[in-house]
């Protein structure tokens, strides 16, 4: 639970750019790839990465600008990270507008009651959790994959060192 806005805004900034790091390396060839048929294509889910289709922020008062819910995904790569690029800068400018007491203040998301300083967490758990998905997705799809919290495979041997296994 973030008990202060700075603490949201600090660690969301780190999180997006991890985010758009990985839709930078996007390609438009890539964005049908799935893990299966039916299954959310990897296109489909870096745009997800975009908009709040749970309404989650939205639910607790926070205004940014975001594509409509259920807009359809772009076919462009290019469009998917900018598009995410100016929504987490909308982000963190509406936090930035907030007190540290609106964190404290409770909303009923999904049959629970949780803290707006709550809400914000799960935000980001559920960006990291689907920007794993995007990971794996890439790497079927056969793009290089850029490290978030350490150096990925590629990023390794740019640096003329093998990957631990």
């Amino acid at each position: 639970m973030f008990r202060t806005v700075k603490d949201f805004i600090e660690d969301y900034k780190v999180e997006s750019q991890g985010t758009q790091k990985l839709l930078d390396l996007l390609t438009d060839e890539s964005l049908t790839q799935s893990i299966e048929e039916g299954r959310r294509p990897l296109g489909r889910l870096a745009w997800h990465l975009i908009h709040d289709d749970s309404g989650m922020l939205r639910r607790i008062g926070l205004d940014f600008k975001a594509p409509a819910t259920h807009a359809e995904p772009p076919q462009s790569a290019a469009v998917i990270a900018a598009t995410y690029r100016e929504t987490a800068a909308s982000i963190l400018e509406a936090a930035s507008q907030w007190s540290d007491e609106k964190l404290l203040e409770s909303h009923n998301l999904f049959g629970l009651e949780w803290q707006n300083g709550v809400t914000l967490s799960k935000f980001i758990k559920h960006e990291v959790h689907h920007r794993g998905q995007l990971t794996m997705l890439m790497r079927q799809a056969g793009l290089p994959v850029a490290g978030v919290y350490g150096p990925s495979k590629e990023e390794w041997e740019q640096m003329g060192m093998t990957a631990p296994k």
